[in-house]
């Protein structure tokens, strides 16, 4: 949505001058892409267990092959949470000399720390695995302690 200048009241694709810049297009393509990805990792790996012992084990469990998916969905999901961080970030600058809440402006501060606003074209790659590696390290995170939650629903307490 924060690429759609229709839906967010930013510029189109997060840039600009965007006629010569695609901006977050191809970051949203990949993802999208990353999603669709995962969707076929939460395949059940229990429908595809086979007959083993010479059919004397029906079933297998697939808990490692299971456990091996899990871990390609966290990695994508990161992946994902980097990306959209980074349209995030680049939509909080395009607003200025609009500030943002000062727990926000905290979590623009690290992301800010490995990566720069976007004026112009450049290989994204590089900048998600930076935002990627602060959120699988908690950088983020650490940002939205689980304590507010609470303070922000009275009735939920967090789980631990």
């Amino acid at each position: 949505m924060l690429i759609d200048a229709t839906l967010s009241g930013l510029p189109p694709f997060l840039v600009r001058d965007g006629g010569v810049n695609s901006g977050f297009m191809i970051a949203h393509v990949t993802a999208a892409a990353l999603a669709s990805e995962n969707k076929t990792y939460a395949h059940p790996a229990s429908v595809d267990s086979l007959p083993t012992s010479a059919n004397q084990e029906d079933h297998v469990s697939m808990a490692t092959f299971a456990a091996r998916k899990l871990g390609y969905i966290a990695e994508n999901v990161a992946h994902i949470l980097a990306i959209e961080l980074l349209a995030a970030a680049q939509g909080v600058d395009l607003r200025a000399p609009h500030q943002t809440s000062p727990r926000l402006a905290e979590v623009m501060k690290t992301l800010r720390s490995e990566v720069a606003h976007y004026d112009l074209d450049h290989y994204f790659a590089p900048d998600i695995e930076a935002i990627a590696k602060q959120v699988v390290s908690g950088k983020i995170a650490n940002h939205c302690p689980l304590s507010f939650v609470s303070e922000v629903q009275p009735n939920v307490q967090p789980h631990v």
